[in-house]
Order: structure tokens, then sequence, then C-alpha cells
């Protein structure tokens, strides 16, 4: 008899996800299992063939070879999807291990895990982040314990096997039809026992500490970069290796300046006198001040680009620029022949074309009238 499409047999689409084949499986397995079905075997076999398809589409490599030559391509070299017990078993110890509070994969017990990364934030003035520098820290963080080597028993004390488990980490738990493993609840999956634990770390192998370590910040670092100390972590569970720790970069305001990746942005005020006739001015810069030649009738807003004053990339050998931007500064607190000296400024600049002299006003005005007079049209 010929075997249905895996895809139909779940009920899934050829471009399912394995999450999606998953949740098909499990829905259709408790549909036809064989503790609910009581001894139906039409149902039975239902059972079988959704075991079947699930194990084929489950493995990448059955479902390659099932999606490009069918059944044949799954059954040559792989043998058939028996209904064997051990697979069974193994097949529902994933599927249904949520349910049940345990699975089977991964038995024996539990391996020392790795110590947790942390992360440090550290804040760094613009001066800092641009130049680099060093600082030390302070991390709070589990270190392992020198007394007892990591392993949380006293020196020289044995540690013992599990007696509930007998070292396996894990026990069978039976509900109904199902025999799922859980961890062990008197070693908690470790397998051992210490029976003479460590007076420093009472048995855990590790201790709280604060640690001061030395950190080389390179110039260049911006908003976002982090540095990776290895090994700075959190101390491993049983003498397991430390974690990592995470430096994260935080660069403060600047008074003057604004970062935009390598480059550096300031507003630089000007006298009006200055921007109607030119001259030089002092404007800062990182590295001390430097003199900026402004060309006659200059407008406020106008930008200036000074190379290489910017940032030095920390990713590359090039260097940003600096962007000033100058601002007209308007006059303020003026004495009453300040005021007359302007009016008659005014006047002698109304007294000739003033197109000539306020270019942008008298277009602004010309503009206005345009916009008007289309209205009134």
């Amino acid at each position: 008899m010929a075997k249905r499409d895996c895809y139909e047999v779940l009920g899934v689409s050829r471009s399912a996800t394995e999450k999606e084949v998953k949740k098909a499986y499990k829905r259709l397995a408790m549909k036809y299992h064989p503790d609910r079905t009581k001894g139906d075997h039409e149902l039975e076999e239902k059972f079988k063939e959704v075991k079947e398809a699930y194990e084929i589409l489950n493995d990448p490599q059955k479902k390659a070879a099932y999606d490009q030559y069918g059944h044949d391509g799954v059954n040559q070299g792989h043998g058939g999807g028996g209904f064997g017990q051990g697979d069974f078993g193994d097949q529902f110890g994933d599927i249904f291990g949520d349910i049940f509070g345990g699975g089977r994969r991964g038995g024996g017990a539990q391996r020392p895990q790795q110590g947790a990364d942390l992360r440090y934030n550290m804040e760094l003035t613009l001066e800092e982040a641009v130049k680099g520098i060093s600082k030390e820290i302070q991390v709070p963080t589990l270190v392992h314990c020198e007394q007892c080597n990591g392993t949380g028993a006293k020196s020289g004390s044995d540690v013992k096997t599990c007696g509930t488990c007998h070292g396996q980490g894990q026990v069978q738990m039976r509900q109904g039809f199902f025999a799922v493993n859980q961890t062990c609840p008197t070693c908690h999956g470790k397998g051992k026992i210490i029976t003479d634990p460590c007076t420093k770390c009472h048995g855990e192998g590790r201790y709280e500490r604060s640690k001061k370590l030395s950190v080389k910040i390179p110039a260049g670092v911006d908003t976002g970069d982090r540095i990776r100390l290895s090994g700075e972590g959190e101390a491993g569970e049983r003498g397991a290796p430390a974690g990592d720790l995470y430096v994260q970069m935080h660069v403060l305001e600047h008074e003057v300046f604004v970062r935009d990746g390598d480059n550096l942005y300031c507003e630089v005020p000007i006298s009006f006198t200055d921007a109607a006739l030119g001259g030089e001015i002092e404007v800062p810069t990182l590295d001390g001040r430097v003199n900026l030649k402004i060309p006659a009738e200059t407008q406020t807003g106008r930008m200036f680009r000074m190379r290489n004053k910017g940032v030095k990339s920390v990713r590359s050998q090039s260097t940003g620029d600096l962007m000033c931007k100058v601002i007209v500064e308007t006059p303020v607190k003026l004495s009453m022949k300040q005021r007359e000296l302007l009016k008659e400024f005014e006047a002698s600049l109304c007294s000739s074309s003033s197109k000539k002299h306020k270019p942008k006003s008298e277009g602004f005005l010309d503009s206005v009238k345009t916009f008007f007079g289309d209205l009134s049209s």
C-alpha cells in the first residue's frame, strides 16, 4: 500500500517551519495516542503514520531526501520508520517533556555550567572617548573559591555519588503510559553530594566579591560600542570556565561639540561686522584653538568644514572633520549713540538700491507680493 505524503499526514504546507511541524505533530499525536484510543487498531495505525511523518520532516537530512525522492529517498540507507518502543520513548521525551515536567534528551548528570556574562556601563567624556584612556572599574561578580578550588567541598573531603539517582542526575517518573526523566530532587541534577561543604563558599564552589579591573579604552569609541574582557564574568559552577565581561560605552553630552559618527559639529558666534566685512576668528577644537577665516558677506548659518579636526575612527585610520556653523550675533543693550549710528547706517542702505545690499530680504518681499497677488486674482 502506497504511503501518504508526509506533509498531508501532518496537515502542513511544504514551506512549514520546524515549529509548525512540531506543533502539528503534537496535536495529532495526542489525538491518536494509544493510551487514548483504547486499543483501536485503525487509530493506532494513524498514530504510527503521524509519528513516521514527523520523524522524516523533523530530521533535516531525511527531510531533504524526502523532498527530492519521496519515501524511497528516506528508506534507502535509513531503514523504515518502525514503531519501536525505544524510538517512541525518545520521541515523546522531547514532545511532551513540557507537559510532564521534563524530557529524556540530555540524560545523565548535568555538566557544570559556564559562568554568566556580565555587562558594565561606562560613562566617558567626549575627550576621553576621542583620545582613549585607561580606567579602573569595580565589578561585583562571582569568583571561584580558592579554598576548595571551586569544588564546594572542604579540602581533602570526599564528594559522594548521589544515592537517589546513582550519579545520573535524573530520576524516572512514570505517569500512565509515559516514563519521563526529571532532575533529581536530592542532588539537583549534579549527580554528586557534598557531605562536608567548604566553609567559605558553603558548598557552592564560588562566592560574591567585588573585582577591580583596568580597562583600556581605545581612541575613537562611541556610545553603543563595547569591549569584551574574556573570562572576567561570573565564575562557572564547580570549577567551570567563567563568562565574559562586556564594558558598554556611553559618551556624555559635551557643552561645545556634538558628535555624529567621526565628525564633530559646533556653533560659533560672530559679530555683525565680521560677517559683513570678513575677518579671522578663533574656533575651538579638541586639540586646542585654531584660526578660521570668515569671508566678507557671510550669512548666518553658513557651515565651514575644518578637515581632519574631528574624531579618528576606532575601526580605520581615517579622521573625521569639524563642522563649524557660524551664527551672526545681534548686538544687545545698545547706547543711544549706537542706536543712532545704526539708524543712519540703515538709512544709507535704503537710499541706494536695497536689492544690492539686501538681496534676500528683497527677494522675500517680492515672493510675498506675488503670493498675495495670486490669491486676489
